[in-house]
């Protein structure tokens, strides 16, 4: 086919490359065809022996060279060379129904060195000139008393003389092809062709380099003529080494056992090549070629142009691994052999070079979409897959999401998959944090087909971004005559926020059972809360006069961190009423309804020294505590009920034992407060100002007949207190446990008359806090004062 072969002639050596685009899914064989017994095929054994070498150059192209002092090669009068080659190609393994293309190889070469050396990948070849003049009969008893072993050469037959570290070894030629050598002889030369490292060879250092060395003397004895011929043999089997950037080769200058009298060496020229291409300035490719006395060193950078950088995956690592086939002709002059022609053919592969992907964050926070750059990546990496969150895609199914996948190339040759994703996919993960932000969060699993093994790898990635695109609501108030209003934007409500009454969660279940009412659209929440329900601070209170708070905290709904607290504040005109503190305090404005009218100054509780603290002709203001003022106290159920009574005084004439009929009106008010006996009170730890603490319980004034109130004598009592660690009461903390608590955290606190008398009744007066249990310790931090 066009195109299947190409074909050159560099130097001495035959170069044959075949196209692998059009091997692609086929096997192919080669064949040496031999002008006498026919093809034979090629395998590694003859390929060493015979001076040929199959391999791939780095794009993956079959190569074959051949040496033009081949086994099968026809030689005309050392400068005309031919050599023809079989390729068979079959779409079978067993290579059955193959093709077979017939391909002719032809190399001119007639300008010999005195010796010529090529250092192949398979094996060393050494040639040299016969051409030696006739040596007298006078001279032969003196060659071979001088050299014993030259008296045993048989006549008319070449012998190899090796000279290794273990001694000196004389075999014939037949026996070194035994052992894996070639050796023969043309119209002008004799040529010795020898494999790495046979038993014969020695490998010394040279310059810092490792040389694989075959030290041997062939010789030819016809008559009184004894030919004797230097094929010593060197090659270089080390000399490169690697950074994270360059690629260095380095060939000593001179070889010792090549050179006999090193005082006459001279180098007469060194060029390098890629390929099968002389490289005649090697700068213009940012090659750095240089030789000094002792060395010839090149220096490539990796990835240069020539060689070829390749994906790879090792142990679960992406790297790359860069490749390049280059040669070294060296020639020089001595006095021993006049010219030497030097090649060293080498292909370098680097070690991995771990290249661990990156994941670039390109992400626009007001484009509302990720945008993800994973790179940098060579040609041969494709893209097959992703996950995100959990999900596995296909790229056609990744693009018919909507997810936006694409390639984006760089400069140097390499290129990027670029991800976008929308913040609102379902696919990312969204989290409310701090104030009125969301964290967006995109979790994706990248799986690539690396190299031509297309070898699966695969590299997660995780990309975070927090942009402020949450509005906290802002809440407005008002008021009317009775009542308190709330009017609060519904967005986010239970999906970001609660709204907390202190510290209940305000539901519909603690808006009605605290007499509010609640109405929503697909906008707002409004809220109405009657003047005297449950949860309202009363910030001033007079007879005739009410100031009252409502607040409502906007708390997270994971954290119960408070982001806002919305407060509404009205005052009320009240003629009537009655509020109970959590402290204990009763604020009563008692309304005067009698006729005729009585002085609402001489009005009284049930001990009479208790008087208002404000009137006029219509009302009376009273303030009192629960423990005075002759209060009584019982228990209903699940109530502590307090009860008090508002009374007239009426007048009597001094002096007289006898009352005397007056027209003064009876007047008596029944004062009740209720209150939870298990309701938890949240105080401040430094504060116990009643004015600020929370509302709880219910107070009923009602007309009713004048009872005695009664008086309790104190005594010492069995009381146990413990700390519950909610709101439940079910489990406690142990009596020696340290707790830890915030100014303004609840503080649940049990106290138990363990008194089985039914006369006896528990009043809480003072609670604090100390460092130790001693009643006179300081600091103090007070729970409940005067109770």
């Amino acid at each position: 086919p066009l195109g299947f072969v190409e074909s050159s002639c560099r130097s001495r050596i035959f170069w044959m490359k075949l196209n692998k685009l059009l091997l692609q899914g086929k096997f192919f064989q080669l064949e040496i065809y031999d002008p006498y017994s026919g093809p034979v095929l090629l395998d590694e054994k003859l390929a060493s022996r015979c001076g040929y070498v199959l391999s791939e150059d780095v794009w993956g192209n079959p190569v074959f060279r051949a040496s033009v002092l081949g086994c099968h090669v026809a030689n005309e009068a050392d400068e005309l060379f031919s050599l023809t080659v079989n390729i068979k190609v079959s779409s079978f393994s067993s290579m059955r129904a193959a093709v077979t293309y017939t391909y002719p190889m032809y190399c001119s070469y007639a300008s010999w060195a005195s010796r010529e050396i090529v250092c192949e990948e398979n094996y060393m070849e050494v040639s040299v000139k016969t051409d030696v003049p006739a040596v007298s009969n006078d001279y032969t008893v003196a060659w071979m008393s001088a050299l014993p072993e030259t008296q045993n050469v048989a006549y008319q037959q070449w012998q190899l003389m090796f000279v290794s570290p273990s001694g000196r070894k004389r075999i014939t030629v037949s026996d070194a092809v035994k052992l894996g050598y070639s050796f023969n002889n043309t119209l002008s030369r004799v040529y010795l062709r020898a494999p790495y490292h046979s038993n014969e060879s020695d490998v010394s250092l040279v310059s810092g380099v490792n040389m694989n060395m075959i030290t041997s003397t062939s010789m030819y004895r016809q008559r009184w003529l004894l030919l004797l011929i230097d094929t010593t043999v060197s090659c270089p089997v080390g000399g490169i080494s690697f950074t994270d950037t360059m690629l260095t080769w380095t060939v000593p200058r001179v070889i010792p056992t090549l050179v006999v009298q090193e005082s006459t060496f001279l180098s007469k020229s060194v060029v390098m090549g890629v390929d099968d291409q002389v490289i005649v300035n090697p700068e213009e490719m940012n090659y750095l070629m240089e030789h000094n006395e002792t060395h010839i060193r090149i220096t490539i950078p990796i990835g240069a142009e020539g060689g070829k950088l390749e994906s790879s995956i090792s142990g679960g690592v992406y790297g790359v691994i860069y490749c390049i086939d280059l040669f070294l002709e060296h020639t020089w002059m001595d006095a021993g052999w006049q010219t030497t022609k030097y090649t060293v053919i080498k292909s370098i592969t680097t070690p991995f070079m771990p290249q661990i992907p990156t994941v670039i964050n390109n992400t626009v926070p007001e484009e509302r979409r990720f945008n993800v750059a994973f790179g940098h990546f060579l040609p041969d990496v494709s893209l097959v897959a992703i996950t995100v969150g959990n999900v596995p895609f296909s790229l056609r199914e990744a693009q018919h999401h909507s997810f936006k996948i694409y390639e984006t190339p760089f400069s140097n040759g390499t290129k990027a998959f670029i991800l976008e994703v929308s913040f609102d996919d379902p696919y990312v993960l969204k989290e409310y944090v701090n104030r009125n932000e969301t964290k967006y969060t995109l979790l994706v699993n990248y799986t690539l087909s690396v190299g031509l093994e297309m070898t699966l790898y695969y590299h997660s990635a995780e990309m975070e971004c927090v942009i402020a695109d949450i509005e906290v609501p802002e809440a407005v108030g008002s008021c009317d005559e009775e009542n308190l209003y709330l009017t609060l934007p519904t967005f986010g409500l239970h999906q970001y926020w609660d709204l907390y009454l202190g510290n209940k969660l305000l539901t519909r279940h603690v808006a009605l059972s605290n007499g509010y009412l609640a109405a929503s659209n697909s906008t707002h929440l409004i809220l109405q809360i009657p003047l005297f329900s449950g949860g309202l601070i009363y910030e001033e209170v007079s007879f005739q006069k009410i100031k009252a708070r409502f607040d409502v905290a906007l708390r997270k709904v994971r954290t119960m961190e408070t982001l806002q607290m919305f407060s509404i504040s009205c005052s009320f005109n009240s003629s009537a009423f009655i509020i109970c503190h959590p402290d204990g305090t009763i604020m009563v404005s008692a309304q005067m309804k009698t006729v005729p009218a009585i002085d609402m100054s001489k009005t009284k509780l049930r001990d009479s020294s208790c008087k208002p603290k404000e009137y006029n002709e219509a009302h009376a203001f009273f303030k009192f505590h629960v423990t005075t003022c002759g209060t009584s106290v019982r228990f209903e159920g699940d109530h502590i009920i307090y009860e008090n009574e508002i009374s007239y005084e009426k007048e009597t004439l001094p002096g007289q034992s006898i009352p005397i009929i007056t027209r003064d009106s009876d007047y008596r008010l029944t004062v009740l407060c209720y209150y939870q006996a298990k309701e938890t009170l949240v105080l401040g730890a430094f504060s116990s100002d009643p004015a600020t603490s929370r509302s709880f319980g219910s107070g009923i004034m009602s007309p009713r007949s004048n009872t005695a109130a009664y008086r309790r004598v104190r005594e010492a009592l069995n009381v146990v207190s413990r700390v519950s660690k909610d709101e439940s009461f079910m489990e406690f903390y142990g009596p020696s446990t340290t707790i830890l608590k915030q100014p303004m955290e609840p503080v649940f606190l049990e106290v138990e008359l363990k008194d089985e008398s039914p006369s006896v009744e528990l009043y809480l007066e003072n609670c604090w806090v100390a460092g130790s249990p001693d009643f006179n310790n300081t600091p103090r931090w007070n729970i409940i004062v005067d109770g």
